[in-house]
């Protein structure tokens, strides 16, 4: 039936999307991914050269990943096959193998594009290795998810990932230029409303040409819209952001970061990222809480205190009103003095116990609640610190065999300022103390 629709030139007069319509049919007219087709790009010397190695596109939804697929088959005069990873199982890989195998016998080789690779399961994925390492097929695989966590290791030996863009504001200003040419017109839109359609689009090459087409059918002799009016047209295009995946671990670590560089600014913008896609507010304020501890600690011991009081408060009222108190956690952790100090200290200790083993704690410091432990000599010769001048007795706490580390080191920053000046009189009063006991022996 489909056929018989082709012969009588029924499919070619059919409507078809402006984005169908206006995709790319050299290489050279795709826009934002001129690092990879260029000529000094990694595929941009392979058309060079007329080889095509197996590769792994990764990018955001609408910016070519398609395309790029289709144009590769042409340039290098290889069949085009298609599968989805979301519809196909093992048992139609298998017949696009055998099929490209019988082409290849005939002198015709296979580029086989799969969409959405990363949906395969490991052993779907396995079900490529043999047919990519012999060459009957040249693969192409598009993913939006980080291939480093959703492909075998395997594959990806065989084939190389290339990092597609998301398209820039140029870019998307070519595609503009492009739809008014195809319309016949200008888009009825004021300046700042054509930076407007731009923003929504957010990178998303498909979605901007799905907004044009809404805003040209309205005509060209509609009044040039502002970018109030041009809201009520179309609608914004929904951030990118998976809350299992990449997207949601790239954030939390650019809030993280950012707040431990002191860039305020910075961590708000990335907070109200992760918000206004539909992160949990409780995720970001266990990452605030550990923050505060880490990158904070002692330089200003307030810190911790106000990340729990933003996980108190959005326990209290929940969205949106809660959610300003994450926004004050925010702006105090990114404003406090920095310090690691306590991390630092954390991982010092944890190596020292490592390496000293379960050395028994000294004698004088056990508890003695029996007589025969008093008897084995159970907190015996303790000194009880409140007893002592200064409230210092300066004993030794360590095991014996071990000696004495300093595994917490205070920075002159915030708080700790005073922190270090009380380790330094502790640590003054205890050289003291064995001055005086060397002296005496």
């Amino acid at each position: 039936m489909a056929d018989l629709f082709q012969t009588a030139g029924l499919e070619t007069s059919a409507p078809r999307p402006l984005a169908d319509r206006l995709r790319p049919a050299r290489i050279e007219d795709v826009v934002g991914q001129g690092h990879l087709l260029g000529p000094t790009g990694p595929i941009g010397r392979m058309l060079a050269a007329r080889r095509m190695a197996s590769l792994i596109l990764w990018g955001p939804p609408g910016t070519g990943k398609t395309t790029i697929a289709r144009l590769l088959a042409d340039h290098v005069d290889l069949h085009f096959e298609q599968v989805s990873a979301v519809f196909s199982g093992v048992a139609d890989l298998r017949k696009v193998f055998d099929t490209a195998r019988g082409r290849r016998r005939d002198g015709k080789g296979t580029l086989l594009f799969v969409d959405e690779i990363h949906r395969f399961n490991r052993s779907q994925q396995d079900a490529f290795l043999p047919y990519v390492e012999d060459g009957t097929v040249i693969l192409v695989g598009a993913t939006t998810e980080n291939p480093s966590f959703e492909l075998n290791a395997a594959l990806l030996s065989r084939a190389q990932v290339m990092v597609l863009n998301r398209l820039d504001d140029a870019a998307m200003e070519t595609m503009l230029e492009r739809a008014e040419a195809e319309t016949g017109h200008p888009l009825p839109l004021q300046p700042d409303a054509r930076v407007a359609l731009k923003a929504m689009a957010d990178g998303d090459g498909r979605f901007l040409y799905n907004m044009v087409e809404e805003v040209a059918a309205l005509g060209p002799d509609t009044e040039p819209f502002d970018t109030a009016a041009l809201a009520d047209v179309v609608q914004r295009r929904a951030p990118v952001y998976d809350k299992a995946q990449e997207g949601h671990y790239n954030l939390i670590s650019a809030l993280h970061k950012s707040l431990r560089g002191s860039d305020v600014d910075a961590a708000l913008y990335y907070l109200a990222r992760m918000l206004t896609a539909g992160e949990d507010p409780l995720y970001i304020t266990r990452r605030l809480v550990r923050f505060a501890a880490e990158d904070i600690g002692m330089a200003d011991p307030q810190a911790l205190v106000q990340a729990l009081a933003a996980k108190d408060m959005y326990d209290f009222l929940g969205s949106p009103e809660g959610e300003l108190g994450i926004v004050q956690a925010v702006i105090y952790l990114g404003t406090a003095p920095k310090s690691n100090a306590v991390y630092t200290a954390s991982k010092q200790a944890n190596a020292a116990a490592r390496e000293a083993g379960s050395l028994m704690p000294p004698m004088h410091i056990l508890n003695a609640p029996t007589r025969m432990m008093k008897n084995l000599g159970y907190g015996k010769g303790y000194e009880y610190d409140h007893d002592a001048a200064d409230g210092f007795s300066g004993q030794n706490y360590f095991p014996e065999g071990m000696e004495r580390r300093q595994l917490y080191r205070p920075l002159e920053r915030g708080f700790e300022r005073d922190v270090l000046k009380r380790l330094d009189y502790w640590a003054r009063l205890r050289a003291e103390r064995q001055q005086r006991e060397a002296g005496q022996q």
